[in-house]
């Protein structure tokens, strides 16, 4: 992708810089932390904790750092107790593997695995289901939420992880919120970084129990969004 550079963030983790946009891929105070703060923390073993099978839709693959951490949570999860993982994510605009190769994810996470399970997702081909690990699933799909078809109720948890409004206002546009609720189970819940107040308005006009949560890193708050059962 043109306009992308390799950036270190104070976690020493990289991130990496749109210049056409302006925009980072994660939070320069910390790639790693904010990504297991707000998806993993806040996302997937809040919802393991009620069910242990989770099907979760990705907003944004980008360098596939959450499903990395999904995948490393994951594998501590499935030593206790077993548990099934269906990873769908959309990018419209997939990196090369030469930038895919400059991440130093691999080495910075102890966790024996993490250079096998980061090779296993970008050697996954594009667009069909592959099954990365024994009961956990990966889905790669090239293009926008926009033009996303798949079943209502068939997801328990999306990760929002585009970049911000101000710089990819259609992705968050209210018909996209609408097709997430309706992609959600009753009791589904939506992680997102931003908490904005426009974000949290549309979530509520769409039908969503917008909650605010305490942010990663500093920031006062990031959003979790609640699909409940409608009343009787």
């Amino acid at each position: 992708m043109k306009h992308v550079e390799l950036q270190l963030t104070a976690d020493g983790s990289h991130t990496l810089f749109n210049a056409e946009i302006n925009e980072t891929y994660h939070n320069p105070k910390g790639a790693i932390a904010e990504a297991r703060y707000i998806f993993i923390h806040a996302g997937m073993d809040a919802m393991l904790e009620r069910t242990n099978s989770l099907s979760i839709l990705e907003v944004g693959f980008g360098t596939g750092l959450n499903a990395l951490l999904t995948m490393l949570r994951f594998r501590e999860f499935f030593k206790l107790q077993h548990v099934r993982i269906r990873y769908v994510t959309i990018e419209p605009y997939p990196l090369s593997r030469e930038m895919i190769e400059s991440l130093n994810y691999k080495s910075l996470l102890p966790e024996g695995s993490a250079e096998r399970f980061f090779d296993a997702l970008h050697d996954a081909p594009w667009d069909t289901d592959v099954e990365v690990l024994p009961w956990f699933v990966l889905h790669k799909r090239t293009g926008k939420l926009e033009d996303y078809q798949a079943a209502e109720n068939s997801v328990n948890l999306i990760y929002f992880d585009a970049f911000a409004p101000s710089k990819q206002a259609e992705v968050w546009a209210r018909d996209n919120l609408q097709k997430c609720h309706q992609l959600l189970q009753t009791d589904g819940m939506l992680v997102s970084y931003c908490a904005s107040g426009q974000f949290k308005r549309d979530l509520k006009a769409v039908g969503f129990s917008a909650t605010p949560y305490p942010g990663a890193l500093g920031t006062r708050e990031m959003t979790r969004a609640f699909k409940k059962q409608k009343p009787d």
